[in-house]
Parts: C-alpha cells; sequence; structure tokens
C-alpha cells in the first residue's frame, strides 16, 4: 500500500471510531435518562444537511427502538433523539404532544447532559488513550541544554539574526525547557524575543513581524532543528553522492580540505559549488578517505544526514506506571485542549495567521498522519482529533452539541424554555453556517493541492 493509502486508512478507522464514540456518548446519557433513541447512524443517510435528500443507508438493521447503520455520506454521524429539534428536522413529530420518552419532556439538566454526552466521551476517549500511551510506552524529550551543539537554523531563522550553533534558552524570558516546544511556543504565544547563548555571550534575538506566518506556512524550511554532525546516512542510487563512492556511516571532516564537523558547514560549502569539483574528506572504518565528484545543478548530492536523536544527544526518559500514567492522561488532555484553543484563538487575534491558510478540511486532517503505520504515533493522533471534535462541538453554533447547551443554559438560568419555533429556526441557521464552514475547508484544501 502506498504512503497515501496508509495515511487515508489510518484516517478512516480514527475518525470512524471517533464519531461512533461520539455519538455513543449521546446515546448513553439518553438511555440513561429513558430516552427514546430512533437512530444510530456512522455517517449521514442523507446529504448533509438537507435531511430529505437521498436519503439511503449502505447498512441498517432495527434492534428495539433503534434503527442502527451506516450512511452514505462519509463526514460525521448522528443520533435521532425523539422529541428534539435536531438534523433530521423531523416538524412531524414535533408538532405532536409531547410524550414522556422523548427528549423534550426530560428535565432541563438531563437534557444538558444528553447533549454534552459526545463531547464527554471524546474527552474521556483522549484522556484514556494518552493513558495507554504513556504507560506503554513512556515519554521521552530532549531538553534544551543537552542539545549539545546547538541548533541548526534555515534561512527564516537567519533572516532574524540566528546563527548556526546558537543555544537557544528562553522566550521573552521564560527559560525553555523541552527543545520541542520551542516553535510551538514563539507561535502560541506570538514570542517578541529570544535569549540564545552564542560564543559564551548572551544575547536578545527579535522576533521579527511575520515570522510566525512564515512558520506556520512553511515558507522558508524546518526554522530551526538541532544541530548534527556531519555523518551519511542513506545514499540513494544512480546520484553523485553513490557514484563518488560515500556510503552509510560515512563521517564527514573536510570539503576541498576546508575542515567541517557539521551538516550545516558542509551543506553551505556544497550550495557555492555549483557545477564545480567536490572533494569530501570522511573518515570511515577509522581511516581517512577522499572522495571526488561534481556539485549537481540542484545542489544535491544524494544522500541523507544521520538524523538519530538517541545517538547524538542525552534524551530525559520517564516511564510510568499504571497508575501514574492515569493523572498525566488528564493533564496532558488539558493541555492539548489548551493549546488548540490558544490556536484557534489566534485565528481571529493574530494579524499573521490567516483562516485561509490555517483552516483545513478533511486533506488536511490526513496529511497529519504518517505514511508508514506507527502504534505510538496512530494514538496519539487519534487522541489528538478526539480532543479536536470535543472543542469544536463545544463551539456555540446551532446544530453543534455547543449551541443546544446555550440554549439549555439560557432556559436552566432564566427559566424560560426556548420556543421550538426558534429552535428550528436556529438549527437551520447553524446547518447552514456548518455546510458553508465545511465546503469553505475542504474547497481550501482542493485549492493547495492545485497550487502545489
Amino acid at each position: 500500500m502506498s504512503g497515501t493509502g496508509v495515511k487515508v486508512v489510518q484516517l478512516f478507522v480514527a475518525l470512524s471510531l471517533l464519531i461512533v464514540l461520539h455519538e455513543g456518548g449521546h446515546f448513553f446519557f439518553a438511555k440513561l435518562f429513558k430516552t427514546r433513541v430512533e437512530k444510530f447512524y456512522l455517517f449521514f443517510d442523507f446529504l448533509f444537511p438537507f435531511s430529505g435528500l437521498l436519503n439511503f443507508s449502505l447498512f441498517k438493521k432495527k434492534k428495539g427502538d433503534t434503527e442502527y447503520g451506516i450512511g452514505w455520506f462519509p463526514l460525521g454521524g448522528y443520533v435521532k433523539i425523539s422529541g428534539m429539534v435536531d438534523e433530521s428536522m423531523d416538524k412531524e413529530q414535533m408538532a405532536l404532544p409531547p410524550q414522556p420518552w422523548e427528549y423534550r419532556s426530560k428535565k432541563p439538566w438531563q437534557r444538558l447532559f444528553i447533549m454534552l454526552g459526545g463531547i464527554i466521551v471524546n474527552t474521556l476517549v483522549a484522556v484514556v488513550i494518552y493513558m495507554i500511551v504513556f504507560s506503554v510506552y513512556g515519554e521521552e524529550y530532549l531538553p534544551v541544554q543537552n542539545a549539545k551543539y546547538g541548533i541548526m537554523v534555515d534561512s527564516l531563522g537567519k533572516s532574524i539574526g540566528l546563527h548556526n550553533g546558537d543555544m537557544i534558552t528562553a522566550i521573552d524570558g521564560k527559560p525553555v525547557v523541552r527543545f520541542e516546544k520551542i516553535v510551538p511556543s514563539i507561535v502560541l504565544d506570538e514570542g517578541k524575543t529570544l535569549q540564545v547563548v552564542r560564543d559564551g555571550q548572551n544575547i536578545n534575538i527579535d522576533i521579527k513581524a511575520g515570522t510566525v506566518h512564515a512558520i506556520i506556512n512553511g515558507e522558508k524550511g524546518t526554522f530551526i532543528v538541532p544541530r548534527f554532525p556531519a555523518i551519511v546516512d542513506d545514499v540513494a542510487k544512480g546520484t553523485e553522492a553513490a557514484r563518488m563512492g560515500l556510503t552509510h556511516g560515512d563521517s564527514i571532516v573536510a570539503v576541498n580540505n576546508i575542515p567541517v564537523r557539521f551538516f550545516d558547514e558542509f551543506d553551505s560549502i556544497k550550495k557555492s559549488l555549483v557545477g564545480m569539483p567536490i572533494s569530501v574528506t570522511v573518515i570511515r572504518d577509522n581511516k581517512e578517505t577522499t572522495l571526488n565528484g561534481t556539485v549537481p545543478a540542484d545542489k544535491t548530492l544524494g544522500f541523507h544526514q544521520v538524523f538519530d536523536m538517541d545517538r547524538f544527544f542525552k534524551m530525559d526518559k520517564i516511564k510510568y506506571s499504571v497508575f501514574t500514567a492515569i493523572p498525566k492522561g488528564f493533564t496532558f488532555t488539558y493541555e492539548q485542549f489548551t493549546n488548540y484553543l490558544r490556536q484557534f484563538r489566534l485565528i481571529f487575534t493574530s494579524k499573521e495567521i490567516k483562516a485561509s491558510e490555517s483552516v483545513g478540511g478533511i486533506i488536511t486532517f490526513g496529511k497529519i498522519f504518517p505514511a508508514e503505520f506507527d502504534m505510538e504515533k496512530f494514538l496519539m493522533l487519534t487522541a489528538f482529533i478526539s480532543v479536536i471534535l470535543a472543542f469544536m462541538n463545544l463551539l456555540p453554533i446551532p446544530g453543534l452539541d455547543g449551541g443546544y447547551v446555550i440554549f439549555l443554559l439560557f432556559e436552566m438560568i432564566s427559566g424560560r424554555k426556548v420556543s421550538e419555533k426558534v429552535m428550528e429556526r436556529a438549527t437551520t441557521v447553524g446547518l447552514v453556517l456548518l455546510l458553508t464552514l465545511m465546503v469553505y475547508a475542504n474547497g481550501l484544501d482542493i485549492f493547495r493541492l492545485f497550487k502545489h
């Protein structure tokens, strides 16, 4: 299976599981409060949000009062709860007198739990998955002080004044502990200055306007990564590197008799020799060997560098027992939720983040999965998507769970129930808004595919 196929399968499995569990949360609380559930569907059996168009199922089976099925429209899912204004827009049922088994006959606090059921389950699913991951795999990270060679920067990093070999110690005066937190902190906190150590001196680097925008859109490259020694990993067949005789494990120590130690030093000299001869001195089996070739027009010789964190750096590894993983699951879920909230807020408050560049649809979701299946990464991404689903459903938009929650809170505070006519109109507007957002987000994905 191709890398794209692996991504698609992972996305389909993760979303299908999370949708079923989300709707299962509504189902659980509905049944708990003796409310009839007429339908439980993975995907929609109509052209969302038009409940009367293209009504058919790929599979359905009735058990008790509930019809369980799989719809043909593969975005989302739903449970149809008796006596509730929802995406099914069943106005005939709502015109009849309320029945004891209907949603509208239940107490406000019971209806609140029914509506929050999906969000509660999505949150708990994330907590449980994180607990499992931390108890099985533990946690590993690179402390900033252990990135002993400093950083390697791309053209964006250089444009704000960073140098290869700098050691970043703080952002806006706040110490950074984990290396992988540096870039997220710059983006989420919209950092203004970096504190670095260069040649033993403490230096302040101003983060120029436009840097966050460039980081998010990958306009320059990788911005910063840990600096690595110049050691050859894989060599592609038929390339100049292969013709020169470079091989896995070669340690590059000089280029055209100029001593080098790190890959960025090698890369800088190589790029200045396009179309010219190049001699690469390497250490192989404890012996020095010089290999000769010519730098191609595309500036690449055709090999990858060794990028092995465990080999070069002392990583901090935290092991969790089943019991210590429980609080970690809760705290990490909270951290992911708040981070996503901060990302969402930046779309509306930041001058450098545009919705047209940051919002994405189903293709964007698919791209976050790796091209090769890795159970730990799959579980972590599934948990993160579960957090996103909980957050998005909490938004106060009619048609989403959060919209119903707003009406219920109004009823509980004021003692006045929102009329069903108002609920119907608000739900219609909300569903149209959701459809518009869905078309917009997925349209952006398609535009980006053609753009690149």
